[in-house]
Parts: structure tokens; C-alpha cells; sequence
């Protein structure tokens, strides 16, 4: 197994499991605080194109890790539903449409032109995510481990892009890379005492919850 096949695998090992984190915490707190259902709606876009173009150019571990992923956001997106209320096919509805449109686009325009269009299915799952950590009252909903792996696998993944010279993958690992750092970063600082930015009216009750949750800061 050569060096690039050995990192694509670890990469996909870490992407199997990236989810877990956020999975077990939500399924523990039974609680949605900072966390963004439109994030996740465009992640669930994500498994599912990054495993079709796995499939397309004939990488397994692409293939292992996004199929991985999928398991883990169908859960959340089941339980996040569940706890706002809502039905589940509505709101997966619109992801399945994205991927229909940026498969297209792989094989009918090819890696490059799909490496640019999966820009914008990842710069809407972290902005979303960025978005509800700027201003949502709690962030007791969102694991620290979750955003810890986001970045260390994406850095994995912008390593092995660039030693295969994958063009697609270099693309949206490197600014992926930018915005978990970010958000990371804004994450840590809520935790350590930041205010909330930008609060929505009805939602300005929920901050003394998030004061009590400062003493989960290690928990997943």
C-alpha cells in the first residue's frame, strides 16, 4: 500500500467516525442548542455526492468514509427533526435535489467543475454552523469533539488531494479547512464566556441555560 493509499484510509477512517461525537451528544442532552438543521441538511448533500464521486474515480476509501457519514447524518437529521417537530422527508427533500444537480455536473463537466459546485453544498453546511454559534443563546447542543475532527479530517483529506492532485478534493478541503477552523475557534471562545451575537428576540430567554451548560465544556 503505497503512502497516498495508507493517508486516504486513515482520512476515511476518521470520516467514519467524524459524526459519532455529535451523534452521542445530541442523542445524551436531547438538545439542539447551536446546532444548524440547514448545516446539516448540506452535509447530508455532502455524503452523498463525495460517495458518488468516490465511486466515479474509483477511490474506496472516498467511498467508505462518505457512506459512513451518511449512517451518522441520517440519525441527526432524524433526531433533530424529532425534536423541532417536524417531518423528516420535507426536510431531506431539498438535499436530495442538490445532489441531483451536482452529480449532474460531475459527469457531465468533470472533477474540476464539480470540485468548484461542492464549494457551495460546504461553504452552506459551515456557514450555517457558523451562523448558530455567533448567535444562538446555548451552545450546549453542539460537541467540541465534533468540530476537533471536522478539522483534523479535513486536513487529512486536503493532504491526500494534494499528494494524488485530485483537483475537486484540494478545492473544498482547503476551504473547509478555513471555515472549521473558524468555527472552532468561535465555539471555544462562546464556551469560555463570549456573548451571543445578533440574537433573535424569542430566543433571548434561552440564555441562563447556556450559562448552566459551561460546566459540560469536555463532554462530547
Amino acid at each position: 500500500m503505497t503512502p497516498v493509499e495508507i493517508l486516504g484510509w486513515v482520512a476515511a477512517l476518521v470520516g467514519t467516525v467524524l459524526g459519532l461525537p455529535q451523534l452521542i451528544r445530541l442523542a445524551r442532552t436531547r438538545s439542539t442548542a447551536g446546532l444548524s438543521l440547514f448545516g446539516w441538511q448540506a452535509i447530508l448533500v455532502l455524503n452523498l455526492i463525495w460517495a458518488i464521486h468516490g465511486i466515479k474515480i474509483g477511490q474506496a476509501n472516498m467511498i467508505v468514509t462518505n457512506l459512513g457519514g451518511l449512517v451518522t447524518t441520517s440519525i441527526v437529521l432524524y433526531l433533530f427533526t424529532k425534536d423541532l417537530g417536524r417531518r423528516l422527508f420535507p426536510v431531506v427533500l431539498p438535499s436530495l435535489l442538490a445532489v441531483v444537480v451536482l452529480v449532474a455536473i460531475d459527469l457531465g463537466l468533470g472533477s474540476t467543475a464539480f470540485g468548484v459546485a461542492s464549494l457551495v453544498p460546504a461553504i452552506l453546511a459551515n456557514a450555517g454552523q457558523i451562523i448558530e454559534v455567533v448567535r444562538s443563546p446555548s451552545v450546549t447542543g453542539v460537541s467540541p469533539v465534533f468540530l476537533g475532527l471536522g478539522l483534523v479530517n479535513q486536513l487529512l483529506w486536503l493532504s491526500w488531494a494534494v499528494l494524488l492532485n485530485e483537483a475537486s478534493s484540494k478545492i473544498s478541503s482547503f476551504l473547509l479547512v478555513l471555515m472549521i477552523a473558524f468555527n472552532l475557534t468561535w465555539y471555544l471562545l462562546r464556551r469560555a464566556g463570549l456573548r451571543a451575537f445578533f440574537v433573535r428576540p424569542v430566543e433571548a430567554v434561552e440564555v441562563a441555560p447556556d450559562l448552566a451548560g459551561q460546566a459540560e465544556f469536555t463532554g462530547q
